[in-house]
């Protein structure tokens, strides 16, 4: 989840994983709910000073972890501008109808995408995969063997990127050619699928055993390394979302942008 660059951490990062993935999915949900272009509007914009300010990466950096978030924005909100259904048309070409109600309604679904992208990345930048196992687990009441099973599946990931690199220089020293086509991706499968899913179940059998004979299964009571709690920046963190979207629907009162003020879908 985190990023080998160097960065300074924001206070986010202290904020407790479990209540960080709780106000996330919250956020995931409300924001489905929110059907005035205006407030998503000035939500999304809250959302984008939010992201800024607590990503101490480089500018760069973050513009290149948006572009992704940039194009579903960019396609989204074409597809539902140009094929959607209104009553007051702004342009016809063929098949293209772009209309007002379709307009904002495309604007609206590009922000509601946007707004998802700003909460994954300042979840996923701020929080440490090992942390937020070890907070489901004292906070979240999690099994144990099921969050160290997450936590050895996540580590094994890297493991099973250098073993398709090693596999693959090793048929290239051995000359075997890289085909195009159909044929060439057949190949490929051959070579890569059948070592590549034994090794790894070779490594989860030994992971499980490891963890069988350590009592994961059995145990109720454990001790752990890292220990996760509650502090005032869990307060501040849901304070900081309740405000960004006060400043929402109150700015989008005070402060219209778009003559629609509530764009549902039909």
């Amino acid at each position: 989840m985190q990023l080998a660059l160097p960065k300074k951490e924001s206070w986010i990062y202290g904020v407790n994983p479990s209540l960080k993935l709780l106000i996330m999915l919250m956020i995931f949900i409300g924001i489905m709910f929110i059907h005035d272009v205006d407030v998503m509007t000035y939500v999304t914009l809250s959302f984008l000073l939010v992201f800024s300010a607590s990503i101490k990466y480089p500018v760069k950096i973050k513009m290149l972890l948006l572009l992704p978030f940039l194009f579903i924005f960019l396609t989204s909100s074409l597809a539902m501008i140009m094929f959607g259904n209104g009553d007051t048309t702004l342009l016809r070409f063929g098949l293209i109808h772009v209309t007002e109600e379709s307009l904002f309604r495309g604007v609206h679904l590009g922000l509601r995408s946007m707004v998802f992208a700003f909460c994954g990345l300042l979840f996923a930048l701020t929080t440490k995969p090992v942390l937020l196992f070890y907070s489901l687990m004292q906070q979240g009441k999690l099994p144990p063997r099921f969050a160290y099973g997450f936590m050895a599946g996540v580590r094994l990931l890297p493991i099973m990127v250098e073993e398709y690199l090693t596999l693959r220089n090793a048929l290239l020293v051995r000359g075997v050619k890289q085909e195009r086509g159909v044929s060439g991706l057949v190949k490929k499968l051959k070579f890569f699928s059948i070592p590549l899913l034994s090794q790894s179940i070779r490594r989860a059998h030994r992971v499980a055993v490891a963890m069988e004979a350590k009592r994961f299964s059995r145990q109720k009571t454990r001790t752990y390394y890292y220990k996760t709690g509650f502090s005032t920046k869990d307060a501040w963190f849901v304070a900081l979302f309740i405000s960004v979207f006060m400043i929402g629907f109150a700015a989008a009162d005070y402060l219209p942008l778009f003559s629609i003020t509530d764009v549902r879908y039909r």
